[in-house]
């Protein structure tokens, strides 16, 4: 028996020998001892009596089977779920009794008597047959089934003559049911024991002397009934006997033991046997009549017997399960009172009538689905209560699984797994049980098992594609979605919920984009350039949420449309001569300003119809046919003149140069692209018709062609004089007033004093000649601040009056030198004067250019600025002469005071 000793417990004996190696024997005997325990097979018995209270100790069950209480939390020790007499502490491990178990009860007269169940515990699974042995006590006392037996006997009755008493009964079985019997109350009679084949003793009363009736008619006798237990119990039965006349033959069984066998399940009131007793009297005296001795309540309601006829037919219905065996005693009886004894032993055959039970002692549900092939997944117990073949059973599963069944000890049966799990198939397996008998004809049964498969993370997520491309037009908005990338993993729960990140890409690709981590889509992070970036990609990594997490990863390749959003930039005529536009915007004359220095090209007038004047180079930044440009003429003197090719951008004559054609030719093309919608740019071209460059430096000298009419220069100059002269009445008349109240002249005027410039340079503004205005000049310009005042007036025409020496040579006329003094009155220059404007050398060819009239126009205000000893009417004048110089009108207006010719001298022709 395995395990320590415990209530009802035998432990195993260990001789001990001598006591020089005794020491040594009992650690080897405890040792093999152990190694026994845990080498036996799965079963596991305990011995107790019966009658023990609830929560009495059985046994150390977990330690009997090798478990530490450490273990039990996660082996999971439990009984299997049957009729529960014991239970198992959670904490200890230990089995205690739960319900009051009484042996007869549970066992009947059945020599021996035991509880069988099954412990099981999980991680792994595995399944010890437990056997409680269920030791009788004396918890019962002999019995009679009545309380007082009547006899009667004749006076005639020869001493020495026995009469069979009835049998005590003990529900006790071992010592506890061996009964002694004492008869006490009278000295006439005594007691015999008659010991019969099966092992009972039969009381019987002995007659130790004659009986006179006429002395003494009765006798009141007591049976007593003593078994053999500790504490003895005992029984006891009145015995009446009286004393008749002439019934001197008692009943004699033809048998003194009667026996049958039958099929159980028999109707009621079915034949079993007939027992037969004479009696050798006459009359009453031989009439016999047949009845039950002492048996128990459970046979009276079997079994019948006919007291006339000694049959003995079924009562009630008989179950071999229940019991297969019946023995009992019957009772002859003649009308004199004799009686007589016999046995009765009934055994019932089994019959194929139970169906095999199955029960689930345990279903490892959910499974997970990377358990190895032959994982325990359920246990099973089958039990079928008939005997022989009829009790011989085989199980099967049916249904499409990866399981098997295979027996194990002690009638159960073990589901395993017969190949590997995959929840991604199948996430739930249905199969059936099916036990079937052996008997004839064969009795099965059935019942339903449903393993679910619990999910392990096996599964990488798949993308939907393994490389995805997105196509967005460039000047997209910044979060604007590109695609969504999907990705799926078979896993559930948490090791299928997939998210996702940028797992690098192309280089500098990851600043484009982002994605998000739970839908997958994919935002831009900023507006796409085609011009910059015309693909890139990146790699999106998809991951579960498994641990640990299993990921993939997809290519995301983005292409980026182009968009009409770069106009053609011309590249000649020179960058800046033209003007960009949309589609439609109108290029009329004069639209695009042409810059300071613009380029121009010579044409002889000898050139004929496709002579080549020039080529207009563009570009486009786009794509496609956003970039497609072509070329048109819009603006021209001569239509007629010249031509542009629509694709090359070649300027040629259309016809033949004439001499009634101008000098020159202002040509404006416009550059467009064929773009939705399209955008242009415009170049504009100088043509000067002339047989050579000497010829043509004259011309530069003109105004451009297109320029204003005469008329409108007549308007501007009207205006412009009507300006000046009234603010030099203002000023006189400012002045005037303020010499007369003596103080001083009025601070609109103290800008023509001597610290009207600031000390730090130029007073006029640097950018005095890079505006969109075609001229200006400045009046007057205070310390630190100008003033200005720009005039709409047309190009000047040349000076003739000036030599082409005077204006390629001299020294700045900002700062006079010693040697170019005009004469005694004038003071000679300040060395530290600031220098105001350019050498004349730097001047273009001709004043007719607009950078020339302004260094012209500095020149002016610098020698006014050299002339401290001007008057006040002298410094007017002078301002008067610098706006006429800047209108071009010099020759018209040359005033002959000193004052004009020292401006003349200093400002355009020093030394």
């Amino acid at each position: 028996m395995a395990g320590g000793p415990g209530p009802g417990r035998v432990p195993v004996p260990v001789p001990v020998p001598s006591r020089g190696r005794a020491a040594g024997r009992v650690l080897l005997a405890a040792l093999l001892l152990g190694l026994w325990c845990r080498a036996s097979p799965e079963r596991i018995r305990y011995a107790i009596p019966e009658e023990l209270g609830r929560g009495s100790l059985v046994g150390p069950l977990a330690r009997d089977l090798g478990l530490s209480p450490a273990e039990l939390p996660a082996r999971k020790l439990r009984l299997s779920a049957e009729k529960q007499y014991f239970t198992v502490s959670e904490e200890t491990g230990n089995l205690y009794v739960s319900e009051r178990l009484d042996r007869e009860e549970l066992c009947g007269e059945s020599a021996s008597c035991s509880v069988s169940f099954e412990a099981l515990v999980q991680n792994p699974l595995n399944v010890f047959h437990v056997e409680v042995a269920i030791q009788d006590v004396n918890d019962n006392a002999p019995a009679f089934s009545k309380p007082a037996l009547d006899l009667e006997i004749g006076e005639w009755t020869l001493p020495g003559a026995r009469f069979p008493l009835e049998m005590a009964r003990d529900a006790d079985v071992g010592s506890n049911s061996l009964l002694t019997y004492q008869l006490t109350g009278d000295s006439s009679f005594s007691l015999a024991v008659k010991e019969s084949p099966d092992g009972s003793k039969q009381p019987e009363l002995v007659l130790e002397r004659a009986l006179d009736r006429e002395k003494q008619s009765s006798f009141q006798l007591a049976l007593t009934a003593v078994d053999g237990g500790e504490p003895v119990r005992s029984g006891t039965v009145q015995v009446r006997v009286n004393v008749t006349d002439a019934n001197d033959n008692a009943p004699v069984f033809s048998k003194g033991v009667y026996e049958a066998r039958v099929r159980e399940n028999l109707p009621a009131g079915s034949l079993v046997l007939r027992v037969r007793a004479t009696d050798a009297d006459a009359g009453s005296n031989g009439r016999v009549s047949y009845s039950f001795g002492n048996v128990p309540d459970g046979v009276r309601a079997l079994f019948s017997v006919d007291s006339a006829s000694g049959e003995v037919r079924t009562a009630g219905p008989l179950d071999f399960e229940e019991r297969s065996k019946y023995g009992f005693g019957l009772e002859a009886r003649d009308g004199g009172g004799l009686t007589a004894h016999c046995k009765v032993q009934i055994d019932i055959t089994d019959e194929n009538d139970n169906a095999p039970e199955i029960t689930m002692l345990s279903v490892s549900s959910p499974v997970p689905e990377d358990a190895p092939a032959g994982t325990v997944v359920a246990v099973v117990k089958v039990r079928d209560r008939d005997s022989g073949e009829n009790g011989q059973v085989w199980c099967e599963l049916w249904g499409e699984a990866p399981l098997s069944i295979v027996a194990s000890s002690g009638g159960s049966y073990k589901v395993v797994t017969s190949s590997a799990l995959d929840r991604e198939q199948a996430a739930e397996h249905r199969v059936t049980v099916v036990a079937r008998d052996r008997g004839s004809p064969a009795l099965s049964s059935r019942t339903a098992l449903v393993l679910d498969v619990s999910d392990v993370n096996d599964n990488a997520p798949v993308f939907e594609e393994a490389a995805y491309s997105a196509y967005v037009a460039e000047n997209n908005a910044a979060g604007a979605p590109v695609l969504r990338v999907r990705a799926r993993d078979a896993d559930a729960g948490a090791n299928g919920r997939v998210s996702y990140w940028l797992a690098g890409g192309s280089a500098g690709a990851a600043p484009y984009v982002s994605v998000e981590a739970r839908s997958g889509a994919v935002y831009a992070q900023r507006s796409f350039d085609y011009e910059q970036c015309r693909e890139f990609a990146v790699a999106v990594r998809a991951q579960d949420g498994g641990a640990p997490a299993r990921s993939s990863t997809a290519t995301v390749r983005v292409f980026v449309l182009d968009r009409n959003d770069n106009a053609p930039r011309v590249l000649w005529p020179a960058a800046g001569a033209g003007a960009a536009g949309a589609a439609g915007s109108g290029a009329g004359a004069g639209s695009a300003p042409v810059p300071a220095a613009a380029p121009f090209e010579v044409v002889p007038r000898s050139a004929e119809a496709g002579y080549l004047v020039a080529k207009v180079v563009a570009v486009d930044a786009d794509a496609g046919r956003n970039a497609w440009l072509s070329y048109e003429l819009v603006q021209a003197p001569e239509p007629a003149l010249f031509r542009v090719g629509l694709h090359s951008g070649e300027v040629r004559t259309a016809r033949a140069v004439s001499e009634r054609d101008a000098a020159k030719q202002r040509l404006v093309a416009v550059v467009k692209d064929h773009g939705q919608p399209a955008l242009s740019a415009t170049a504009t071209l100088h043509v000067v018709l002339a047989e050579s460059l000497q010829e043509a430096l004259p011309e530069l000298s003109e105004r451009a062609a297109g320029a204003d009419s005469p008329a409108e220069l007549q308007f501007y100059l009207v205006l412009a004089l009507a300006l000046l002269s009234a603010l030099f009445l203002l000023s006189v008349a400012l002045a005037v007033l303020a010499r007369v109240r003596g103080a001083g002249p009025p601070a609109v005027l103290r800008c023509l004093g001597a610290q009207r410039f600031s000390v730090a340079g130029a007073a006029f503004p640097a950018d005095f000649c890079e505006g969109t205005l075609p001229y200006s000049y400045n009046l007057c310009v205070a310390p630190g601040r100008a003033v200005a005042e720009a005039a709409w007036l047309p190009p000047p025409p040349p000076l003739p009056s000036l030599p082409a020496e005077e204006l390629l040579g001299g020294e700045p006329c900002g700062k006079r030198s010693p040697s170019s003094s005009a004469g005694a009155g004038e003071p000679p220059a300040d060395p530290d004067a600031p220098q105001v404007c350019k050498p004349a050398r730097s001047l273009s060819l001709s004043l007719s250019q607009p950078h020339a009239q302004a260094d012209a126009l500095r020149c002016a205000a610098g020698a006014l600025h050299g002339l401290p000893d001007l008057s006040f009417h002298e410094r007017m004048t002078h301002s008067c002469a610098v706006s006429l110089l800047a209108a071009g009108s010099v020759e018209r207006f040359l005033p002959s005071s000193l004052c004009w010719r020292k401006c003349y001298r200093y400002a355009v022709a020093p030394g």
